[in-house]
């Protein structure tokens, strides 16, 4: 110690415990004779281990100090870098056995395995710096080299864990190609080629197509597996959830009638389906039919029919509950803006003013209270309500009377209106007694009442007779007359010949045989859920034709702020503006150019053609 502090410095040599390391080090550390037989030993207590054997942990950790306070590259040189390499061989022998034998799952449970261990090794009787370099080795020998196959695995990979549920293995698969570059984006292509393949198969299948509520069904059960599957296996990653979601979106616009059946599904849900459901379930429902909203294309469209079945609920009075008709129309604004939802508010202000009115003009007459029919009349304004094609029929005289009464009141106490009938669209409640003493009440169509009324004179008609005296579009008094004569239960009328079609020779009679449970009996009218094909282009029609003015205000918009600008920069910017509501096509935005050309909104410069001036 004398020497270290007095001699040492001044000579400018090697302290005398440095000395004896090094020493140590080039004498016995690597001697010939030690150097290889002591590599070799450490290196086959190691493979012991790793093949299940007890080791003296105590003798290699003071064996690895030693070499490590020799000097890091001592230790690097002498032991870490042919442990490594040894590492790599015998990962490399090891992953390529259990691949050929190993479903994925429990090859991905061998390969965390074996990370668990090597980093308890390193703790135990390593330098803390190994850790980052072992777990590199296992990574790559028992990750990275098979990823591809682990992946595409049959019956046991990537697709069949995502079918299956196997929310552990997913999970495990996530936390283990974390440390692979790519692993993630490769996890989330092959999810996305499935999300997409099945989704495809899903809403292409003409099956499915038959039932608008089953097919919107299918789509929340796959939206709601997916979630789960990327909340509980992938952590809520953003980045899944985007491609989940960009997903959903390209194959729900694949089939143009998603709108529709979207709208159906959210009407049998507020029309029936959740009648013992509590109001969190439906909002719940709501969201979830929210979720799907967001990915259509055609939101219009989705409106268009959505305004459509609302009217029904509404006029029918089949609404389950009005504060989840308003939750509905709530989530809309939210999403798409007061615009999008004004008329349908519209409509509840027109039933509220209409029970009002009702009970005005019974105020006013209350002399009307007696035998006559009571009537309660729903007045709806023009622009707030889809227009229907005003189809009149001839009204039974006793509600002619009182719908001529109704109409002087109304017209007397309001200026300047119009009133005209939609007798497709009531309803009516009446007494019938049967030939076999029966007695029941009757909820019917407008329609049905006409056809049922008919019968209080006469004992049989034939459909001549009774399309005569109605005047209802044949269309309509066919499927009126299935309701009342070929459904089960409900078969107030008889009908002779007995088939399924009506033709124009077949005879009614009213059923005396008739019998229910129930006094109060509901006749449904044979309802067409889905539009037919001649529907859905008329309604496809109408929604170009509102789309126009929409593209045309949005070019003079954009014009009007640029003044001057080319054609692909007013394309991008129409869609962009446009794409809540629905995605224009490039070529109806190029004919709303020209057209606003012609009327004088803009013009061509004279120069460049492809670029417009606006005309203030």
């Amino acid at each position: 110690m004398y020497m270290d502090r007095t001699y040492i410095p001044s000579s400018k040599k090697t302290a005398v415990f440095d000395l004896g390391l090094e020493l140590w080090r080039d004498t016995i550390v690597r001697s010939a004779k030690i150097q290889g037989r002591l590599l070799d030993t450490l290196l086959d207590l190691i493979h012991s281990e790793r093949v299940g054997e007890v080791i003296n942990r105590s003798l290699m950790r003071s064996t690895t100090k030693m070499l490590m306070d020799l000097g890091s590259s001592v230790y690097q040189d002498d032991f870490e870098r042919p442990f490594l390499e040894v590492s790599a061989s015998f990962y490399s022998g090891e992953s390529q056995q259990f691949i050929e034998c190993c479903a994925c799952g429990e090859y991905l449970k061998k390969a965390q395995r074996r990370l668990d261990e090597e980093a308890e090794r390193v703790s135990q009787y390593m330098d803390a710096k190994t850790d980052e370099k072992i777990t590199a080795v296992v990574v790559k020998e028992t990750l990275t080299n098979h990823m591809q196959r682990l992946f595409l695995m049959e019956n046991s990979g990537l697709v069949n864990m995502l079918v299956e549920d196997k929310y552990e293995d997913l999970s495990m698969m996530y936390n283990l190609f974390r440390r692979v570059p790519d692993g993630h984006s490769t996890i989330k292509s092959i999810m996305t080629s499935h999300v997409k393949e099945t989704g495809k198969s899903l809403v292409t299948d003409p099956e499915r197509m038959k039932d608008p509520v089953d097919f919107v069904q299918r789509l929340l059960n796959e939206k709601d597996k997916y979630d789960n599957i990327i909340s509980t296996s992938f952590g809520n990653d953003k980045g899944f959830q985007n491609a989940l979601n960009s997903s959903f979106e390209y194959f729900i616009n694949l089939n143009n009638r998603s709108p529709e059946f979207i709208s159906l599904y959210v009407d049998d849900k507020l029309r029936k389906g959740m009648k013992d459901a509590n109001e969190e379930d439906v909002e719940t429902v709501l969201d979830k039919v929210m979720m799907l909203f967001r990915y259509l294309q055609e939101k219009d469209l989705f409106e268009k029919y959505y305004k459509q079945h609302l009217a029904k609920r509404l006029l029918s009075g089949r609404a389950t509950s009005d504060d989840s008709e308003r939750s509905m129309l709530v989530k809309l604004k939210t999403e798409c803006g007061y615009q999008f939802t004004s008329k349908l508010e519209g409509m509840f202000t027109d039933l509220k003013t209409s029970q009002d009115t009702t009970q005005g003009f019974y105020a006013a007459n209350p002399s009307d209270v007696g035998d006559a029919p009571l009537i309660s009349v729903q007045i709806l304004t023009t622009g707030s309500w889809p227009t229907q094609p005003c189809s009149t029929c001839n009204l039974p005289p006793e509600i002619l009377a009182v719908s001529a009464k109704f109409r002087a009141y109304y017209l007397g106490t309001h200026n300047g209106r119009r009133l005209t009938w939609q007798t497709n669209m009531g309803s009516a409640d009446i007494k019938v007694t049967f030939g076999n003493g029966s007695k029941h009440e009757l909820n019917v169509s407008t329609y049905q009442m006409c056809v049922l009324m008919l019968f209080n004179t006469a004992e049989c008609l034939t459909y001549r007779d009774i399309e005569q005296a109605t005047a209802i579009p044949p269309v309509d008094l066919k499927r009126c007359l299935q309701s009342l004569a070929l459904v089960k239960g409900k078969n107030v009328l008889r009908k002779e010949p007995m088939s399924r079609d009506i033709s124009a020779d077949d005879s009614f009679f009213v059923n005396d045989k008739f019998t229910s449970k129930l006094f109060k009996v509901k006749i449904g009218t044979v309802a067409v859920q889905k539009e037919s094909e001649p529907e859905k282009m008329e309604t496809r029609h109408r929604v170009e034709e509102d789309r126009k003015p929409q593209i045309e205000a949005a070019i003079v918009r954009i014009m009007k702020a640029r003044r001057v600008l080319d054609h692909n920069s007013i394309v991008t910017e129409v869609t962009k503006q446009l794409q809540p509501r629905f995605l224009p096509n490039p070529v109806v935005i190029k004919k709303r150019l020209e057209s606003l050309i012609e009327r004088e909104f803009l013009e061509r410069d004279k120069a460049d053609r492809k670029m417009y001036r606006y005309l203030a």
